[in-house]
């Protein structure tokens, strides 16, 4: 398993992705109106202008959010080795919990989490 393996598995995923789109740009059916160009939101049509700036701070809660979901994603091959590896692994997520607590008490400090 060296580098043939990896471009082998690069031109596997660009020709089943192009072969997705030019499957999908056969088989549908396009149609094109007035309506479609327009924004839409929950079917309630829009009155003045749609592209509204955003308060950064939502985009900051969901990276938050994001930070700590992707942190149970490490939890569980933790779970699984943690047996074999013995207290060395208690140690290791102990610390990285303590990494992550800091990085808590850092957005807390700074208003991040304060829904607005």
């Amino acid at each position: 398993m060296g580098a043939s393996s990896m471009i082998i598995l690069i031109l596997a995923a660009l020709a089943f992705s192009i072969i997705a789109v030019l499957v999908s740009k056969i088989v549908t059916k396009t149609t094109s109106n007035k309506a479609k160009l327009e924004p839409y939101e929950c079917g309630i049509p829009t009155t003045g202008q749609t592209w509204v700036q955003l308060n950064v701070g939502y985009y900051l809660f969901a990276l938050i959010f994001l930070i700590f979901d992707v942190e149970l994603v490490f939890l569980y091959p933790w779970a699984v080795v943690a047996k074999k590896v013995g207290w060395m692994a208690l140690v290791e997520i102990i610390i990285f919990f303590f990494i992550l607590f800091m990085g808590f008490l850092y957005a807390h400090k700074k208003g991040a989490l304060k829904w607005l």
